[in-house]
């Protein structure tokens, strides 16, 4: 499996469709804090015009993507299919769900594997013990959740493996949004933390992205020594010491990520 991507894979012009990229956009402005938009919001949130975002609206609805009721537009069920296509086809979420599956039976906490995607990690598999009580975070985390890189335990792992050109560049065209009073915004305090990462090969992140809330990550590499993704376990803050994390969770979750290695 190939490394993570250091930028988008450059494209002449004259190959880029800007009709297709535009009308993406749009349908990545939908999340948990925006189900339902209307064409000015839509606009502002793809950095399109009004005139433009409601095109893109209308023709995925008339697609079968959105549904409305003249005003404000949602996702409609077909959505799934494209998340469906990548989870069915793609090799990794494959790979890691039975061990994750297995880490969910070992420890009463819920697991997950994140990609690097632009300025946030996207969950490709989780797990999380029978019986669990209500999620987390505000929002739940499930397949597809997305969460800010500089403030989430995977986040920090995958931008700790990036080549030092690469983090410049994610850097350098990025605004580190502060989520909580515990959330990294400058990138010099960011730097320092991705260095201790890089050197421990592990992150534990206490309510950066969410007062109550801690994780801990480690990479989860190919069998050629690339970081394709990371690995981790979600809890309470107050659940267990950052000691408790790297003596009871780090073990569980390195033997997993040394057991997916030979598999990817």
């Amino acid at each position: 499996m190939p490394p993570l991507p250091s930028a988008l894979p450059s494209i002449a012009p004259s190959d880029y469709i800007a009709g297709l990229g535009k009308g993406l956009a749009v349908l990545e402005c939908f999340d948990t804090e925006r189900q339902r938009l209307n064409a000015t919001l839509a606009a502002e949130r793809a950095g399109l015009t009004r005139a433009a975002a409601r095109r893109h609206l209308l023709t995925l609805a008339h697609l079968g993507y959105l549904e409305s009721d003249g005003h404000h537009f949602w996702l409609t069920p077909k959505v799934l299919g494209l998340s469906g296509s990548y989870l069915a086809s793609a090799r990794l979420p494959r790979t890691v769900q039975p061990v994750l599956n297995r880490l969910g039976a070992l420890a009463a906490f819920s697991f997950s594997a994140a990609i690097l995607a632009g300025s946030e990690t996207v969950v490709i598999a989780r797990s999380s013990p029978h019986g669990a009580a209500a999620p987390l975070f505000a929002h739940g985390v499930h397949l597809g959740s997305r969460l800010p890189a500089h403030a989430s335990s995977t986040g920090q792992v995958l931008l700790a493996s990036l080549s030092p050109q690469a983090l410049d560049e994610w850097l350098g065209c990025r605004t580190l949004h502060r989520l909580t009073l515990h959330t990294l915004t400058q990138p010099t305090e960011l730097r320092a933390c991705l260095d201790r990462v890089r050197a421990q090969d592990y992150c534990i992140a206490r309510e950066e992205h969410e007062l109550g809330v801690q994780a801990i990550a480690v990479p989860l590499r190919s069998s050629a020594g690339h970081t394709v993704a990371a690995l981790n376990a979600v809890m309470p803050a107050r659940h267990m010491t950052t000691q408790g994390l790297e003596r009871e969770l780090l073990p569980l979750l390195r033997d997993a990520a040394q057991e997916s290695r030979v598999l990817l």
